[in-house]
């Protein structure tokens, strides 16, 4: 099983910034966690990042083309005003796409309750930290296993 694992603006600043919303890992050491995780699991991983939306579209477009299993994907700010990114996922249905958060972010700012993303999604995890990564690999393996 391949899934490929996007994490969009600023999740590389994850460890960095707002230490109290995302925690003080470090992005590459949230990677090397989601990797020892997906290898227990069976599951190879193949963990992007970009700052630019476009980036996000085209990877998304490649994991129908490349056949992944499946996507985790954490939008960061895209989630709220990205149709793009949307579309993208609605347009590999079948392929699951899981929408992860760090933090919760019915909790956070208003704007912030939207996602562009999540009805074409197969779930959203939110506010379970760097395990949210981890539940999202769990989901992809057991809609595949139906």
């Amino acid at each position: 099983m391949k899934i490929m694992v996007l994490n969009g603006p600023n999740l590389n600043m994850v460890g960095i910034r707002e230490k109290g919303i995302y925690g003080t890992m470090s992005y590459e050491d949230m990677l090397v966690e989601i990797q020892k995780y997906a290898k227990e699991k069976g599951v190879e991983t193949d963990c992007r990042q970009s700052n630019h939306e476009g980036d996000l579209v085209d990877w998304i477009q490649e994991a129908y083309f490349q056949h992944y299993d499946g996507i985790v994907m954490n939008p960061g700010a895209y989630t709220h005003t990205s149709v793009a990114i949307a579309d993208a996922v609605k347009a590999i249905a079948p392929i699951p796409v899981v929408e992860v958060h760090i933090s919760d972010i019915n909790a956070r700012e208003e704007f912030r309750h939207i996602s562009y993303a999540a009805p074409y999604c197969l779930t959203q995890i939110k506010g379970h930290g760097i395990r949210g990564y981890m539940e999202g690999i769990d989901a992809i393996i057991s809609a595949s296993e139906q």
